[in-house]
């Protein structure tokens, strides 16, 4: 029998995308995954439309936040949920191709690899293509990701049965980046799958949207995650600052959509 892929939704006031979201889970030709939607007090329609979709769909499991609590909080009340061999995240308002599992799964039971992720391609808040492709390091090192989160939250993939569900931080934002920080020290590097397997959505009031609101989530990490104090921190700061603007870049290609 096929492996059973967790996949955690977080959501918050989402309307406009989250339909969309399942449709891409749904038409995975990967069909073991069961989805775990925990809504984070959503004062729009989110929730009602993910209940409607989840009424057709026994694979959709939907649950809520007692008070909005932040994306880490949301995401680790999801992971109690879970019940699959591999944990996947996939943001509300983010997109997945079509072969996303299939793929991902066939190149971790190929190469032996407990936790990877892929290539992704950038859209803008209507959902049309910015011609951006995002790479990353072919054998990904645990330095490489300290100085800059490569890994793209809507890709990656561990394995529960061989890293058991890992605890996610309660801090509100880069919880993503954590988590593969300590994936990374366990397995000291990670291979991407090297193709395109997903659409980052990039909405107007986004935090990627927002390079002031970057910097200060990113020193946070260095702060509250790796307890470094202030001037140590600062100091790594201007590490991170070079690998944004001139390493990085080298991994986003422009592409052509036919």
């Amino acid at each position: 029998m096929e492996k059973l892929v967790s996949i955690i939704i977080p959501t918050y006031n989402s309307a406009d995308f989250i339909a969309d979201t399942l449709a891409s889970v749904q038409q995975q030709t990967y069909p073991n995954w069961e989805v775990i939607l925990v809504d984070d007090g959503s004062t729009d329609a989110t929730l009602a439309i993910a209940q409607h979709i989840a009424q057709t769909d026994h694979r959709i499991r939907i649950f809520k936040n007692p008070t909005n609590s932040g994306t880490g909080v949301t995401r680790n009340n999801a992971l109690h949920h879970c019940q699959g061999n591999y944990i996947a995240f996939l943001d509300a308002d983010d997109l997945w191709k079509p072969n996303k599992l299939e793929r991902q799964l066939q190149f971790m039971q190929e190469q032996q690899q407990p936790f990877t992720f892929s290539f992704y391609e950038c859209i803008d808040e209507a959902g049309n293509p910015l011609h951006k492709l995002v790479e990353a390091p072919k054998n990904l090192s645990y330095r490489q990701l300290f100085f800059c989160n490569y890994v793209g939250n809507l890709t990656g993939i561990y394995d529960a049965d061989f890293f058991g569900k890992i605890a996610i931080s309660s801090i509100r934002k880069r919880q993503d980046w954590m988590l593969w920080l300590t994936i990374l020290k366990k397995l000291k590097s990670a291979k991407p799958v090297p193709e395109s397997l997903a659409y980052y959505r990039i909405r107007n009031n986004s935090l990627s949207a927002s390079k002031v609101a970057l910097l200060q989530h990113n020193f946070a990490v260095y702060r509250q995650f790796h307890r470094y104090n202030f001037v140590v921190a600062l100091f790594i700061m201007l590490g991170f600052l070079f690998t944004q603007l001139v390493v990085k870049p080298r991994y986003i290609k422009n592409v052509v959509t036919v």
